[in-house]
């Protein structure tokens, strides 16, 4: 892990997304205090998406009528609303 200013992440930011990108994780301070932690973003897999749904619960019966009742507010009106502003 390195540490650099937040001056120096500024000025040389696409190395610092090169390093990133090839696994190094870079913490960012200004003055002497850490402000952030950049790591390289973890891939999302359907794997991860299935786990994350196997958790969810199925719609219950009145799913399908909530969703009827919130289309009745939603308006198709493309007037511009700022046009007599």
């Amino acid at each position: 892990m390195r540490t650099i200013s937040a001056t120096e992440a500024s000025r040389r930011f696409s190395d610092l997304l090169d390093a990133i990108e090839h696994g190094e994780t870079v913490t960012v301070t200004r003055g002497s205090r850490p402000i952030a932690e950049i790591r390289p973003a973890r891939r999302r897999t359907g794997r991860d998406l299935r786990a994350a749904l196997s958790e969810v619960p199925p719609p219950d019966d009145e799913f399908e009528h909530d969703v009827a009742e919130a289309l009745t507010y939603v308006s198709n009106d493309e007037t511009d609303p700022w046009a007599g502003a």
